[in-house]
């Protein structure tokens, strides 16, 4: 019997590796999470199923409102570092040994997007311990390699479940993984599904032959602004934030406008390098990253003098000005920096030679706003 044309869909695209475990998910660098960490099969599992190699949990295919809270808290930030499920091998439907066996990462995220594209479908599914990690990133980090793949084939007893010897595998985890080694360790062939989950009837109609846009990674703006409660999630927590929300509580309290408006004036720095940057990415007019923020941040500190009138009226009204006009362009243009690892055209290498040149310029930048402010404050007192 014909191995069915069932194809994969797996991870939204819109991380890639050069991103730390607050945009991946997942615990600290190397960790795996503990036994009592992982999220508990039971609220999305349906029963059970017997297998030559034990029995193997069935999952819905349709998410539940416990899902969709967690995929709520994903997107805001909350506890990615514990949203990964038991690595090992589920089904979906009732899968017979000619079924599918599609490939995934064990953050719950990646998992629930795979199994909610297979609805109506019988397939099995091979869970890597990929450390709560999605799977672009993972590939990335070594974690969906194929040294787990072989290890998961393994422990699974996956050869006694299943009668043909293919493996789906989503697109972005192709990074980490040697399809020949797989193949000549296991004797399972892989083969690469589309990019995205809405692609899966096209591609069984194609008979599981991606077409050039299934394979292209696409990072519309909706996808961006996905990412932008997570971006604000990490500044959020950040001394920076806090003390712009402490000058415009206390500007508004003490009735002193010159404080209130700086309060203002670093929240809006902080929107636009963390919101506004990500969101109008392609139409600002410069490639780098930092670049981009700075523009967007330069924008609001003019706005914001211009609140205060200018041309200022004073040498220390004139102090000030400079110091907005060095504080909130370099603050908007690191914190957009941070967006590269969030964005599906940038490379760990790309990142880091921006960095070389951005980090330096922000930090004068910075040194040199402080001294304005300074200077600012003295002659005015």
């Amino acid at each position: 019997m014909a191995l069915p044309k069932i194809p994969n869909a797996d991870e939204l695209n819109n991380v890639n590796c050069s991103c730390g475990e607050d945009c991946c998910g997942g615990p600290a660098e190397g960790a795996s999470p503990r036994a009592d960490e992982y999220v508990s099969a039971a609220p999305f599992a349906t029963g059970r199923i017997s297998t030559p190699a034990g029995e193997v949990p069935v999952v819905a295919s349709v998410l539940g409102a416990r899902d969709r809270w967690g995929t709520f808290r994903m997107r805001a930030g909350i506890g990615r570092s514990r949203y990964a499920i038991a690595p090992g091998l589920y089904a979906v439907g009732t899968p017979d040994p000619w079924s599918p066996i599609f490939v995934s990462a064990n953050y719950k995220l990646s998992f629930d997007r795979l199994r909610a594209s297979l609805t109506g479908l019988n397939a099995w599914l091979l869970v890597l311990d990929t450390k709560g990690i999605n799977v672009w990133c993972a590939a990335g980090k070594g974690t969906f390699g194929t040294e787990e793949v072989v290890r998961r084939i393994g422990e699974t007893g996956l050869a006694k479940v299943a009668a043909h010897r293919t493996l789906i595998l989503p697109q972005l985890g192709a990074p980490g993984v040697a399809a020949h080694e797989v193949a000549k360790r296991t004797g399972f062939r892989v083969v690469y599904g589309p990019i995205r989950a809405a692609d899966i009837p096209a591609f069984i109609a194609a008979g599981m032959k991606a077409t050039l846009e299934m394979r292209r990674v696409r990072f519309p703006f909706k996808d961006r602004i996905l990412l932008t409660p997570v971006e604000l999630s990490m500044i959020v927590q950040s001394r920076i934030f806090q003390a712009a929300v402490l000058l415009w509580i206390v500007g508004l309290v003490a009735g002193v406008a010159e404080i209130r408006l700086a309060g203002l004036a670093f929240l809006g720095a902080i929107l636009a390098g963390t919101v506004l940057t990500p969101a109008f990415l392609p139409w600002i007019p410069v490639r780098l990253f930092a670049a981009k923020g700075w523009i967007l941040g330069f924008v609001w500190a003019a706005a914001i003098c211009a609140l205060r009138g200018f041309p200022p009226a004073s040498v220390s009204g004139g102090a000030a000005a400079a110091a907005y006009l060095l504080l909130l362009p370099a603050l908007s243009a690191f914190l957009a920096m941070n967006f590269t690892g969030s964005s599906t055209f940038t490379s760990l290498s790309g990142v880091v030679a921006e960095m070389k040149t951005a980090v330096p310029l922000m930090i004068i930048s910075g040194v040199l706003g402080i001294a304005a402010l300074v200077v600012s404050i003295v002659l005015k007192a």
